[in-house]
């Protein structure tokens, strides 16, 4: 078997400490069970947001008397503004904080904001006068003012703040706790992601069905009381486990470093390019190797005269090295990417939009239960769950057997599989709910909830590939100094995605005189507004394909025969 090894892995060892500062002992630090205690606050994280999420858009049309359409914006909004924040706890983290201390910090900020927001829910000069079902359908419900939103929001934002200071480091720091350079490590590393987004989905199951039916059947204040305490627990059990895990330490600001590289290939446009590469800056004692792609970046290495003449070889202002070069362009390889999957999001965001609207006009009764209509979210998380099982035991292995790699599908075979179930998923979308209203116009009969279930179905096995693949796709390709910044930028995609819906619903609500997205849906034509993203979907997948088949990857993984295969599949290699 051959594998090539990332580079730097000499420097990568020495950067790896225990909680004193000393070297780490492999056998006392890291591992799995490192790893699950660090999972444990994504985990209590996801619980949050997603019990926020997937039931605010009833409360928001419900209690708050808001029109479906600013319901929807409010929540993606929400939801796009936590993901984005990812690039500033990114930021943080690898400038200065370290993903330790970024984590601890702001799991505390994401308690407060939820303690906020129960306090929002339970207050009642927070909500406007209750409405009856009379006034509900002649749209004569007084709507929440100014001062009982701002209450709402402040608390949403502080939780937005937290939670993309969480998200953006607990998958870098989950994966430091292996050691890639030895084969057993990266064995485990390979299943890491796949197993860390299992786990926040059963955080998420269990939002879904448990503190959806809580906020609905007992109180908003104490679904989200619950979410609260759940963070205050995983923040004592992340500082607890601090003995057995394994730091990096922060390597300055990867901005600083991005944006230095770009302004020295301006400054130096004019210059001509060296006879060779080697004559650029540090060329020999290059970390990354150097490459031929965004050429114009060398130029940021080419030493002047003057700089030979007055020693400034070193000052990273007057010359860059061929290894800050090399990290810039591997960020820029990541972009076209990046801006190809943002439109799945979008397509996700309406799962705890628009499709929990759906559930609210259809029939939802077991007998004399009646499911809240957030708590059919339960179906989305399900088939995440179900294959992300079926991904490490079914797809993987047979993968392997196709392509006699290690990693059996790549990142970007992953999220492209996913794109695929997106735009089906709209497809079956738009034609469920054409049924749903023609059937409750026409017959004056609802349908039942579950009609929404495939829709559920589809959207989450895309999740399932899309979520797993870009993130390990941003990870694994960004540059080592930049790795929390480099989920930022995948977590900053799916905040595109959600920030790209509120704009769509937006224009659609403009261009159709609101006769698209309507509060009553039966009076809308919310079928149109799927076959819509159905449409941009196809676009944007053609276009993904087109990038995906340029990305050359840094890191490749191959297997040499199917005995060597199966010896690793055993765990021999």
């Amino acid at each position: 078997m051959v594998l090539v090894a990332s580079h730097g892995e000499k420097d990568e060892a020495e950067n790896v400490v225990d909680f004193r500062g000393n070297p780490v002992d492999k056998a006392k630090t890291g591992g799995w069970l490192a790893a699950g205690l660090i999972l444990g606050t994504e985990l209590s994280e996801r619980i949050c947001a997603m019990g926020i999420s997937m039931n605010l858009v009833t409360y928001l049309v419900g209690d708050l008397h808001l029109s479906s359409a600013k319901s929807a914006t409010i929540v993606t909004n929400f939801m796009g503004t936590l993901n984005l924040l990812g690039l500033l706890g990114g930021f943080l983290a690898d400038a200065k904080l370290g993903r330790y201390l970024t984590v601890a910090i702001f799991a505390s900020v994401t308690a407060l904001g939820v303690g906020l927001l129960t306090s929002a829910t339970s207050i009642p000069s927070m909500r406007p006068p209750q409405c009856d079902d009379y006034r509900r359908k002649h749209h004569q419900c007084i709507e929440a003012n100014g001062k009982q939103l701002a209450m709402l929001y402040a608390a949403l934002y502080t939780i937005a703040l937290g939670g993309g200071g969480i998200k953006s480091n607990v998958s870098g720091f989950g994966s430091d706790q292996f050691d890639t350079s030895d084969p057993k490590e990266e064995k485990a590393m390979i299943f890491f992601f796949n197993r860390f987004y299992f786990a926040i989905s059963i955080g998420s199951l269990f939002a879904v069905i448990v503190l959806v039916y809580v906020q609905d059947n007992v109180g908003r204040g104490w679904g989200y009381g619950i979410s609260a305490g759940t963070m205050v627990v995983a923040a004592a059990i992340l500082l607890i486990g601090t003995p057995w895990y394994r730091f990096k330490k922060p390597r300055g600001s990867p901005l600083t470093v991005i944006w230095r590289v770009l302004l020295l290939a301006w400054k130096k446009r004019s210059h001509p390019y060296p006879d060779h590469p080697s004559l650029l800056n540090e060329y020999q004692n290059a970390k990354v190797p150097h490459t031929e792609k965004f050429k114009c970046l060398d130029k940021a290495a080419i030493i002047e005269d003057n700089a030979v003449a007055n020693e400034n070889k070193n000052n990273s202002w007057i010359v860059s090295t061929v290894t800050e070069v090399e990290e810039v362009k591997m960020v820029l390889k990541l972009l076209p990417i990046w801006a190809t999957c943002i439109l799945f999001w979008t397509v996700y965001s309406q799962m705890t939009t628009f499709t929990v609207e759906q559930a609210t006009f259809m029939n939802r009764k077991i007998g004399s239960f009646t499911v809240p209509s957030g708590s059919l979210s339960a179906f989305l998380f399900i088939t995440i769950l179900l294959f992300t099982s079926l991904n490490e035991k079914v797809f993987v292995p047979l993968a392997r057997k196709i392509t006699h790699s290690i990693q059996g599908m790549t990142s970007l075979q992953r999220v492209g599989t996913g794109l695929i179930f997106s735009v089906i998923a709209m497809i079956v979308s738009a034609v469920i709910e054409q049924q749903r209203r023609e059937t409750s116009v026409q017959k004056h009969i609802q349908i039942s909830a579950f009609w929404l279930v495939p829709q559920y179905f589809l959207v989450g096995a895309g999740e399932a590939f899309v979520y797993v693949g870009q993130l390990e796709f941003f990870i694994r390709e960004g540059p080592e100094r930049m790795k929390s910044m480099s989920t930022g930028l995948f977590l900053s995609a799916i905040s595109m995605g959600m920030f790209v819906s509120s704009m769509l619903v937006s224009i659609v609500d403009k261009i159709t005189n609101k006769h698209w997205l309507r509060s009553n849906l039966n009076k809308g034509k919310l079928n149109n507004f799927y076959w819509l993203l159905a449409v941009l979907g196809l676009l944007n997948f053609m276009v993904f394909l087109f990038v995906a088949m340029k990305h050359q990857y840094n890191v490749q993984h191959r297997v040499k025969g199917d005995k060597e295969l199966e010896n690793f599949n055993d765990g021999k290699v």
